[in-house]
C-alpha cells in the first residue's frame, strides 16, 4: 500500500518551533472542534472499552439474525499467554438470491484505532443494513481484527506485531529489508525508561532536524513507515510469520469469497490527517476497470491514490492482502482514515511519531513514573480515540455520508 508522506519540510517546521512562532502549524484541537458541533445520535455508537464495544456488535448482530433468518454469527478466539478472552467477532449475511457481490467492513487492524470502526460498524449494522440490496448482495462485517490491542489500548498485537505490515499470502512478506530503518533504530527504538521531561524528549525535535541533516527527509519517511521484520522490540515490526488472525482471516475470507464475482472492502482506521476529516486511501491499482469502479463509488470525495512523488510505500497491509486471496476477482479496496492529530501537516507529522516511540519504548522497558506512563498512556488515546465528543460526532456523521452514497452506489454497480 502506498500512503501520503508527512515529513517533507520537516526542517523548517522544526526550526519555526524552537524558535517561538507556534507549533509548527497546528491548530489547536478545542477551537478546531467548536465548529463540528455535537449531534447525540452519533454519540450512542462510541463505547469506551473493547468489551463494551463487542457486547454492542454482539447485540445489533442478533438483532440482525431477527431480520434476515440466514445470518451467520460467529467469532475467531485470537490466542494470548495472558487474556483468554479475545475475540474476532463477524457478521455475515449472505445474498439471497445471487451472489454477484460483496461488501466487506472491518475495523481494529490497529487495535486502539477499533472504537471508532465499531462505532461506524454498528451505524451500519442498525441503520444502513437494510438499504443494502440483499439479494445479490452479501455482507460480511469484522470487528476488532486486533482484539489485544484493541482491549489493552495498543495499536499492535500482543506480540508487538502491526497487522497491516504482517498481511500477506506469502512468506516472502518477511524478507522484505528495510534498510533505511536500520539507520534510525536507535533514534526510533530508545531503550531506556520513559521520562517525558527529559531532556532527550524537550528537545525531540531538534533531534529530528540533526538525524534530517544526516539521513535526509526522504530516507526518514520512508524508513519509519515502511514496515521492518528485524526489530521485533521496534515500531511498525511487520512480524518474523503470519500473526495467528491473519492465518484464520485467509481461509475464512476465501471461503466467503469464493462464489462472489466482485468485492468492496472498506476498511476503517483513525490517525493521520486533519483533525475531524474523513481520508480515503484506495490501494494503488493497476487494474483500469477496478479503479473507475472504485472511482464510481466514491465519486466526489477527494481520494489520495498515492501516486505524488510525496507517497510512501507500505509492506503487509491488510485490504492488499484480502485482494490477494483470490487475485482474479474484481476487488475494489478503500481505506477509510479519520484524523486526529493534523498530521497532515510537518507538525502534527512529528508530534504523532514522537508519541508513538514513547508509548513502544514504555512497553518494553518502562517508565520513570507512573505520571509519565499515564501522560503517554493519554497521549496515544488522544491519537488514535479522541475524548472529544465533537471530534467523535463529526467523523460518525461523515460516516453516515459515505455510507450513503456507498450503499446506493454500489446496489446499482453491474
Amino acid at each position: 500500500m502506498i500512503k501520503k508522506n508527512t515529513t517533507y519540510g520537516l526542517a523548517l517546521s522544526i526550526i519555526l518551533s524552537l524558535t517561538g512562532l507556534g507549533f509548527m502549524g497546528c491548530s489547536s484541537t478545542d477551537s478546531k472542534d467548536k465548529k463540528f458541533g455535537v449531534k447525540n445520535d452519533n454519540l450512542v455508537y462510541f463505547q469506551d472499552s473493547y468489551s463494551a464495544c463487542r457486547d454492542e456488535f454482539r447485540k445489533a448482530s442478533s438483532d440482525l439474525k431477527d431480520k434476515y433468518p440466514a445470518t451467520v454469527i460467529g467469532n475467531f478466539q485470537v490466542p494470548s499467554k495472558v487474556d483468554n478472552d479475545l475475540t474476532i467477532d463477524y457478521v455475515y449475511i449472505p445474498a439471497s438470491e445471487k451472489k454477484e457481490k460483496l461488501l466487506i467492513l472491518s475495523s481494529g487492524v490497529h487495535g486502539v484505532e477499533g472504537f471508532s470502526g465499531s462505532a461506524a460498524q454498528q451505524l451500519f449494522m442498525k441503520e444502513y443494513m437494510e438499504k443494502v440490496d440483499h439479494k445479490n448482495t452479501g455482507v460480511l462485517l469484522l470487528h476488532g481484527l486486533n482484539p489485544y490491542g484493541f482491549k489493552y489500548h495498543r495499536r499492535v498485537t500482543e506480540n508487538n506485531v502491526d497487522l497491516n505490515r504482517n498481511s500477506d499470502v506469502s512468506m516472502e512478506l518477511y524478507q522484505n529489508k528495510n534498510k533505511g530503518y536500520t539507520k534510525l533504530n536507535d533514534f526510533l527504538n530508545p531503550t531506556t525508561k520513559v521520562d517525558v521531561g527529559s531532556f532527550k524528549n524537550r528537545f525531540f525535535y531538534m533531534r529530528a532536524l540533526f538525524r534530517i541533516m544526516k539521513d535526509s527527509v526522504s530516507t526518514l519517511r520512508q524508513a519509519i513507515l515502511q514496515g521492518q521484520y528485524e526489530y521485533e522490540k521496534g515500531l511498525y515490526f511487520g512480524g518474523k510469520t503470519f500473526e495467528p488472525q491473519i492465518v484464520t482471516m485467509q481461509k475464512f475470507l476465501g471461503e466467503t469469497m469464493k462464489d462472489y464475482a466482485k468485492i468492496l472492502e472498506l476498511d476503517i482506521h483513525t490517525g493521520y490527517g486533519e483533525r475531524g476529516k474523513l481520508h480515503l486511501f484506495p490501494n494503488p491499482m493497476k487494474d483500469k476497470d477496478e479503479k473507475a469502479g472504485v472511482e464510481t463509488i466514491f465519486k466526489g470525495y477527494d481520494i489520495d491514490w498515492g501516486d505524488e512523488a510525496d507517497f510512501y510505500t507500505v509492506t503487509g497491509d491488510f485490504s492488499d492482502f484480502i485482494g490477494k486471496i483470490y487475485p482474479k476477482k474484481f476487488y475494489m479496496p478503500m481505506t477509510l482514515e479519520y484524523g486526529t492529530m493534523d498530521s497532515q501537516t510537518t507538525g502534527g507529522s512529528i508530534k504523532s511519531i514522537h508519541n508513538m516511540i514513547l508509548e513502544n519504548q514504555g512497553i518494553h522497558h518502562g517508565y520513570d513514573s507512573d505520571d509519565d506512563k499515564k501522560e503517554v498512556l493519554r497521549r496515544l488515546m488522544e491519537m488514535y480515540y479522541p475524548s472529544s465528543p465533537a471530534w467523535r460526532s463529526y467523523t460518525l456523521e461523515q460516516t453516515r455520508k459515505i455510507f450513503d452514497t456507498t450503499v446506493e452506489r454500489y446496489n446499482s454497480m453491474n
